[in-house]
């Protein structure tokens, strides 16, 4: 099969498609032909080396993935199930790869309403908004939930899911994408390019962080007394949680894992016509180098997909 690799730490440039053995399923686990990998940014971070999660290289990339059950070792799915998840994190699942080997547990089917391309984008960023607002903050109905980025990955899903959970949502993004994010819910937008957030709101009862920076400790200001904190960027900040504590405050980090209670409730809402995923552009796997270098540019709307079957060139979701 094909898979993409890098042999050194460095720019998209170093990754490569080459010809690898497929992986075996041992039991409990099902091999998974890939129709479409979704991109994240921890991935650009692995690769150059800034975030060594998976040693030196060489390695494969990637979590999230949609396809097609080739082999189930398990009571769970059956070949010819479509499947979709994230397998094994923060464990390599190696899913810049034609064929996928994953525990059934970290896989749930595919919803109808979705295609391989959207479902392999939501898992990764469906499962950290999820995990950051109901596991961790509790979001209730009535809650003021400040999203910070909310025209990312993380961010136009956590729009969604706080919205389904009742919360008020204020989000910060570009004036440039106040109607994207308006049409995942968001009830106000800051645009941080003209107005300072932490001077235009107060009352907060839980931000959710997904750009770090300064944001995370500007954010102390706008929460309400006993106010949460949750991040997925600056969660080993010891630094800042001690101000937050001191300030009586909760300060939270995410630590994503494949929680499949959490991936079925992402597929409820979809089912619900509660939750959609915005892929900003699509790449065929071989112009995964391509793909990068937009993922490295930051500032998306939404998620990055690689297409494993040939496409003819990239195109806009």
């Amino acid at each position: 099969m094909r898979a993409i690799t890098q042999q050194t730490f460095g720019g998209p440039e170093v990754l490569t498609v080459v010809d690898v053995p497929e992986p075996r399923a041992l039991p409990t686990e099902v091999l998974v032909r890939v129709e479409a990998i979704g991109l994240n940014p921890l991935e650009g971070r692995l690769r150059s080396g800034e975030f060594p999660l998976l040693g030196q290289p060489p390695f494969i990339l990637g979590w999230d993935v949609s396809g097609v059950v080739e082999e189930a070792r398990t009571d769970r799915f059956r070949p010819g199930d479509e499947v979709f998840g994230m397998p094994l994190f923060p464990r390599a699942a190696s899913a810049y790869a034609e064929v996928v080997s994953a525990p059934a547990l970290h896989l749930e089917r595919k919803p109808a309403s979705l295609s391989h391309v959207e479902a392999s984008a939501l898992p990764v960023v469906g499962l950290t908004a999820w995990q950051g607002l109901v596991d961790l903050a509790g979001v209730r109905e009535g809650d003021r939930v400040l999203v910070h980025g909310g025209g990312g990955g993380v961010g136009h899903v956590a729009i969604q899911i706080a919205k389904a959970l009742g919360a008020h949502v204020i989000t910060t993004a570009a004036g440039s994408k106040r109607e994207f994010v308006e049409g995942f819910g968001a009830d106000e937008v800051i645009d941080y390019t003209a107005v300072d957030f932490a001077e235009a709101v107060r009352g907060i009862d839980v931000v959710l962080d997904t750009i770090g920076g300064d944001a995370v400790e500007r954010s102390l200001a706008v929460l309400r007394p006993g106010g949460h904190l949750v991040t997925a960027v600056a969660e080993e900040d010891l630094r800042l949680v001690a101000r937050y504590e001191a300030a009586g405050m909760r300060f939270s980090g995410i630590a994503v894992d494949p929680d499949p209670v959490a991936l079925r409730a992402l597929v409820d809402l979809v089912e619900q016509g509660r939750l959609r995923v915005h892929v900003e552009e699509t790449f065929p796997f071989e112009r995964v180098v391509d793909a990068h270098r937009l993922l490295d540019a930051g500032h998306l709307r939404g998620k990055l997909v690689l297409t494993v079957r040939p496409q003819g060139g990239a195109s806009r979701g």
